[in-house]
């Protein structure tokens, strides 16, 4: 198994359409704009973040449950920020569509930049022929209030390519995820 490169990542997504849309190069800050850059990089690619947000609240007094989530947990906001409240978190989605190759994994790690403000990012591993706008899971671990940008850097993709095929892929296999549009909250099959 090997981590793919920059050029793999351009041809796969320029050739293939496994992110859309793509940058080709890293979009950093300017003289005019700042900005957490996103694109492509040496041996990954940074997606950004939708304007489309359900931040998390205890108004309803509900309990988290992953078997029957209640969807009044959540008060959507569709801005260019996101102010996430003392130890909480939100789900918001990545501005790219993602097209996952067969013989592929693709694992997220949250950016340095959100990282030192005290701001997790969570994704699950992207399996083997999955594909959709992937669901990004902020937390807010420090006491004060959190801000997330929209239509900017927020995450980094690594792509690693097996020796080998996959039994069964995630499409195979009708993954209850498969194609999903949108921040997408917790399903049962």
């Amino acid at each position: 198994m090997s981590i793919k490169s920059d050029k793999w990542i351009r041809r796969m997504s320029l050739e293939h359409g496994m992110i859309t849309p793509f940058e080709q190069g890293q979009v950093t800050s300017d003289e005019n704009n700042k900005r957490i850059s996103y694109g492509t990089s040496s041996y990954g690619y940074d997606v950004r973040c939708a304007d489309e947000f359900k931040i998390f609240t205890n108004i309803n007094s509900s309990i988290v449950d992953p078997k029957n989530f209640d969807p009044e947990s959540f008060v959507d906001i569709k801005s260019d920020v996101c102010i996430i409240p003392p130890n909480s978190f939100c789900l918001a989605r990545t501005v790219e569509y993602i097209k996952i190759p067969r013989n592929v994994l693709t694992i997220c790690l949250g950016k340095s930049t959100y990282a030192r403000c005290g701001i997790i990012v969570n994704v699950t591993p992207l399996e083997p022929e999955w594909e959709g706008h992937v669901t990004l899971e902020f937390s807010n671990t420090t006491p004060l209030p959190a801000k997330i940008y929209a239509n900017e850097g927020v995450a980094q993709f690594l792509f690693f390519e097996s020796d080998e095929e996959c039994e069964v892929s995630y499409k195979d296999k009708k993954g209850k995820y498969q194609g999903q549009k949108g921040v997408t909250l917790p399903r049962m099959k």
